[in-house]
């Protein structure tokens, strides 16, 4: 399968970046989607909801429509490596030999960008261009996420969810991050994301031990909570990522996992 070029557009997100054109993995043919372990087989997204023999609808999780998530693993090396346990000793624990996280958070955010494969691409980059002064003064490895969801509701796994990846201060050392392509003006987020987002969450909350469900510009709120943790006080943003209006609508699809909120 021949890989395809992308234009990496400017965004005001997350994954914000210089134009450029990067080489991005190919979609996969209908019927091809790798899965990943664990999930369970593909099944329709628009699925009707399931009813009981006896005529009673199914519970929300028995009912959800099955995972189907393409794996695309972001570049990975000695020197991210190597970077990104600077990273973790230097705002999380000065003590930490290795990336292993065990999740209880996840944190949604939007792109800024109307590509997900160009934001995959950009995520390969080990390091944090030095025009992003702010990120850079605390540390030289590259922002990144656990996933990306494409603006047709296409799940991209880059990397273990059980490894430290740097996209939300102070939760980076418990946190799953979901990235979206788009935002709030130019690039909507939209409703095939809003399904996604549910259905992995969903996924994601039956595999490890989820008890909170974020979005980015909720962290700042958990600041004195037991779950923050960020050895700089002076190491903070203020972000709008994904926004009111589409945390609203995922949380309503997933009301019934009762995960908290800020």
């Amino acid at each position: 399968m021949r890989a395809w070029l992308l234009p990496l557009i400017l965004g005001t997100g997350c994954s914000q970046s210089p134009e450029r054109e990067v080489v991005a993995p190919a979609r996969p043919p209908a019927g091809s989607v790798t899965i990943v372990a664990d999930a369970a087989p593909p099944g329709p997204r628009d699925a009707a909801p399931a009813i009981s023999p006896d005529g009673g609808a199914v519970d929300a999780a028995a009912a959800a429509p099955a995972v189907v998530i393409v794996d695309a693993p972001m570049k990975w090396s000695a020197e991210r490596e190597r970077l990104t346990l600077e990273y973790r000793r230097t705002h999380s624990d000065p003590n930490a030999t290795d990336l292993t996280i065990e999740p209880s958070v996840i944190v949604l955010h939007y792109t800024g960008g109307s590509s997900a494969k160009a934001t995959r691409g950009y995520f390969d980059e080990p390091t944090i261009e030095a025009s992003r002064k702010e990120l850079a003064r605390a540390g030289r490895v590259n922002v990144s996420a656990h996933f990306v969801v494409d603006r047709d509701g296409t799940i991209y796994q880059l990397q273990p969810v059980t490894r430290f990846a740097r996209h939300c201060i102070g939760l980076n050392h418990t946190a799953i991050g979901i990235e979206n392509a788009g935002d709030e003006a130019k690039y909507p987020l939209t409703d095939a994301q809003v399904a996604a987002d549910a259905a992995l969450i969903r996924q994601l909350a039956s595999q490890h031990a989820i008890t909170h469900l974020l979005g980015h510009h909720e962290v700042m709120g958990l600041r004195e909570s037991p779950l923050y943790l960020e050895l700089d006080p002076a190491y903070k943003n203020d972000k709008g990522d994904p926004g009111k209006a589409f945390m609203a609508k995922v949380r309503a699809k997933v009301a019934d996992l009762k995960l908290a909120g800020p």
